[in-house]
């Protein structure tokens, strides 16, 4: 026999299938599908069968779910940056724009890459590739 899942009690029966039903990202609404059959006493073995997720990823829901709550039902695919953090300060950034307003460091007319990593590796401490 399949043991049940319990749920915290963030969220009533009802207030669960309401979010559910009225959840727009697809993800989204699977969890809370997901959450709601759960809540109405449906083992994970039955969920699985009904939804298509396996019975481990229910789980990792039903936890995500007691811990943080409702909150937590949210698709972070799309949320979360990828991109690496700035090398530069807020304060280094405003140094470099006050030394790209003057002149190269060998007298040139113009900034190039080069230049500009050159600034930045000194001011880091450390090479910088371009």
């Amino acid at each position: 026999m399949s043991r049940s899942i319990h749920l915290a009690t963030h969220l009533s029966v009802d207030e669960l299938e309401q979010q559910y039903r009225a959840a727009r990202e697809p993800h989204e609404r699977s969890w809370w599908q997901i959450l709601w059959l759960l809540a109405r006493g449906q083992t994970a073995t039955a969920i699985a069968d009904t939804t298509g997720y396996n019975r481990g990823w229910i789980g990792q829901i039903a936890k995500r779910y007691n811990e943080h709550g409702p909150d937590a039902m949210v698709n972070r695919q799309r949320t979360t940056s990828w991109r690496a953090p700035r090398m530069l300060s807020l304060e280094q950034q405003e140094e470099l724009r006050q030394a790209l307003a003057g002149p190269t460091p060998d007298g040139g007319k113009r900034w190039r890459a080069r230049d500009v990593a050159d600034w930045m590796a000194v001011t880091l401490g450390r090479s910088v590739a371009t």
